[in-house]
């Protein structure tokens, strides 16, 4: 398989990671969460990351036995030819179905809250072709652009934080645990693989550094996430309640357009850019991993050249659907409650597989 000869390390990994995942926070994933548990949605967020500890320790464990191979080579080597290369398949429909629904609702999100007399079609190629030209530069070039961007990213995201608490009303929070403590588990059980990136970036384990970076972007790339997801959650409460939330399809957006930062007017103007480079670079980094799957699949070395054409055909099937944030809001639901135990059991799968080859003991 073609391996690049560059590598990326620790900070880039946990760049990558923070905004690949961190910006869920900012499309209609809040909603899957306020509909069912109303003001107790932020907890869901903790509960998840206690079930997503279970897989990524698995994860990581395999993945520290096989330092010189990635997620397909493991996954082959572990299940065997055929049903490792059925089981790699699957992954793929899943991450591309993925990527086809969530690039459909970022477009809308440009579309409906901020160039509302451009076309869809034009936002939509703009946002994929800018993606696929930067995920077309390799692995390298989006971790660096990760790792330069990321701070003002953040530092953006802190005030834009900062400002709903002060101008949120903090009785909004409770009763703390909203629909109950019962039905929080529950949800979370059922949607835990909104964190299902972290199986997905066991595909580039051989482009970090070393497995030691790789652990240590991992975990700390989940904690971080948590943290700023929780928060972001809790600022939607305290700002709109949670009956507001719920009126809302993209609460993120709504809150750089609600609060007020001195003097300035059109607040969301200075928030909005350091959104759109995120957005860039996730999908430029999601398309990379999928051409990556794909190509281990089918034994095609020089897979960035897929990109462009999976990035088209990305955009057609995502311009299908007339409203996508109804259809893939209801639709994701259900994809996550596919996801989530491919998400949950995988890794151990290919733990206990490995014990059983008892190449532990090598």
């Amino acid at each position: 398989m073609y391996k690049s000869e560059g590598k990326i390390g620790t900070k880039e990994l946990f760049s990558i990671i923070i905004l690949v995942i961190g910006t869920k926070l900012t499309d209609n994933t809040p909603l899957l969460f306020f509909d069912d548990l109303s003001n107790g949605a932020w907890m869901a967020i903790i509960f998840i990351f206690l079930f997503s500890l279970f897989p990524i320790y698995f994860l990581t464990r395999v993945m520290t036995f096989y330092p010189k191979k990635n997620l397909i080579e493991v996954t082959n080597h572990l299940f065997g030819k055929y049903i490792g290369q059925f089981v790699l398949f699957g992954l793929w429909l899943l991450l591309t179905n993925s990527i086809i629904s969530t690039s459909a609702v970022y477009t809308d999100i440009i579309g409906t809250m901020y160039f509302t007399k451009t076309p869809t079609m034009i936002i939509y190629f703009l946002l994929m072709g800018v993606a696929v030209y930067i995920g077309k530069k390799g692995l390298e070039n989006i971790g660096s652009a990760s790792w330069m961007t990321i701070i003002s990213i953040k530092i953006s995201l802190l005030v834009v934080l900062i400002l709903a608490y002060y101008k949120g009303e903090t009785a909004f929070l409770f009763p703390l645990f909203g629909e109950g403590q019962v039905k929080i588990i529950k949800e979370s059980a059922l949607n835990s693989s909104i964190y299902a990136e972290f199986l997905f970036m066991a595909l580039i384990a051989t482009n970090v550094k070393n497995i030691s970076s790789f652990k240590k972007g991992i975990w700390l790339g989940l904690v971080i996430v948590t943290v700023e997801v929780t928060l972001a959650f809790i600022a939607y409460v305290l700002l709109f309640d949670y009956n507001g939330v719920n009126l809302l399809n993209y609460p993120f957006h709504e809150t750089i357009r609600l609060i007020e930062l001195g003097f300035i007017t059109n607040v969301e103007s200075l928030f909005f850019p350091f959104w759109l480079i995120a957005t860039f670079l996730r999908f430029s980094f999601l398309l990379y991993i999928s051409a990556l799957l794909f190509g281990g699949i089918f034994k095609i070395k020089q897979f960035e050249y897929i990109i462009p054409t999976l990035g088209t055909i990305i955009v057609f099937l995502g311009l299908i659907p007339e409203t996508p944030v109804f259809n893939f809001t209801s639709n994701r639901e259900v994809f996550l409650n596919i996801s989530t135990p491919i998400f949950m059991v995988m890794p151990f799968l290919l733990w206990v597989s490995a014990k059983i080859k008892g190449d532990y003991k090598k």
